[in-house]
Parts: C-alpha cells; sequence; structure tokens
C-alpha cells in the first residue's frame, strides 16, 4: 500500500538525491559532474521503482540497499571532491552535497525498518490463520 510510513521515508529519499543532483552542478574534477548525474539519475529511479513496488517487500528491501550503496559511493565522492577543493572545507559556501547523501541513506534504512515491521506483522497474521 502506497499509504504506508516507508513510502513517506523513500519519497524523502528521492527528494534528496533529487536536490544533491540541483546542487551538485558546481564539480570541477573531470568527470565529475557526469557521474554525480548519473548516480542521482540512478537513485531517483531505484527510489520510484522502490515505492511502487510496495506488493513485493523483498525487492523494496533490495532495492533500497542498492540506494543506501550508492549512495555510501556518493558520500565518499563527495568528500573527496571537497577535500580537493582549494582551501579544503574552510568554504561555509561549498560542502552541503554530502548532506543530501547522508540524509537519503537515512531515509533509505529507516524506510527498511518498516518494510521489515510490516513483513513480521504479514508473518504473524498468516500464521494464526
Amino acid at each position: 500500500m502506497l499509504q504506508r510510513i516507508q513510502t513517506i521515508w523513500m519519497l524523502l529519499a528521492v527528494l534528496g538525491a533529487l536536490f544533491l543532483n540541483l546542487s551538485a552542478q558546481d564539480f570541477d574534477i573531470i568527470g565529475g559532474k557526469v557521474t554525480i548525474n548519473i548516480a542521482t539519475v540512478l537513485l531517483i529511479i531505484l527510489g520510484l521503482l522502490s515505492i511502487f513496488s510496495f506488493k513485493n517487500r523483498k525487492r523494496q528491501i533490495l532495492l533500497n540497499n542498492i540506494g543506501i550503496f550508492i549512495n555510501a559511493l556518493l558520500i565518499g565522492f563527495l568528500i573527496f571532491w571537497l577535500q580537493n577543493l582549494s582551501g579544503g572545507i574552510r568554504f561555509p559556501e561549498k560542502g552541503i552535497e554530502p548532506v543530501f547523501s547522508v540524509i537519503a541513506m537515512i531515509c533509505l534504512l529507516l524506510a527498511n525498518v518498516y518494510i521489515k515491521k510490516d513483513e513480521r506483522l504479514v508473518k504473524s497474521v498468516d500464521r494464526l490463520r
């Protein structure tokens, strides 16, 4: 069902990927902008697939785990990029990009917790029948 709490968490993760795509348009590493764009579009597609595969909870968990892995790679890539900027992380206007990936990762982890909770509830109801 679409009106579950995990849907809200997955939607917030999709919004985090969207905001990352919008805010990370100033990369100067070779191929960095293309890498971020591809990864964020992939995260958005995975998130939407996960939202609309609500009848298959195992697929939702798998898609969310793939999204968590991609977000972890993005965090590493963005921190590497921030370390190689002139001046490092001391500029306050730089450095918002990894925050969106961290928020998306936390939202996907919370969505997985609620999906597993629903799975346990369904299994307990099936036992009673």
